[in-house]
């Protein structure tokens, strides 16, 4: 199971990111690359607890459903998200890039221990969730845009 928290993933990751192109189309859903790139960097800034979106009281937040989830199946196309993590408008393609890929990076320097945010649908989450989970996210939506 790839993860964010390998350093060897988060290198492929920003290599994807470095391939996708502003005009880039998506395969599915309505999100532009741009707006592809803000709301990845905000889900990032959830993950460090930097934005805080709402909890949303879902099955998803329990046992067994929540691993089942976060580790194994697929995330379907056009998935519901937080407003949080999709109502900003993008800066410049070169600064929400940036920050994505520093954000990726940050990731793996972050303790393991200590204090993380919960999930606004998944709840509490382990560092090792968060690490398969990030990574996930990032992977469907850049193969949203076909990188």
């Amino acid at each position: 199971m790839k993860s964010l928290w390998e350093e060897a993933t988060r290198r492929q990751t920003i290599e994807r990111i470095e391939q996708l192109k502003p005009d880039a189309k998506a395969l599915w859903g309505t999100m532009t690359a741009p707006q592809m790139l803000a709301h990845l960097a905000d889900s990032m800034r959830m993950a460090s607890g930097e934005l805080k979106p709402a909890p949303k009281k879902l099955p998803i937040r329990h046992p067994p459903l929540k691993q089942m989830i976060v580790y194994w199946l697929p995330i379907p196309r056009n998935s519901p998200t937080a407003s949080e993590r999709i109502s900003r408008t993008p800066g410049s393609w070169e600064e929400e890039a940036t920050e994505l890929m520093h954000r990726v990076q940050e990731f793996g320097r972050r303790e393991t221990g200590g204090n993380w945010p919960e999930h606004p649908a998944f709840g509490k989450l382990s560092p090792t969730a968060w690490g398969v989970l990030a990574y996930r996210h990032i992977d469907h939506h850049l193969r949203q845009f076909g990188t």
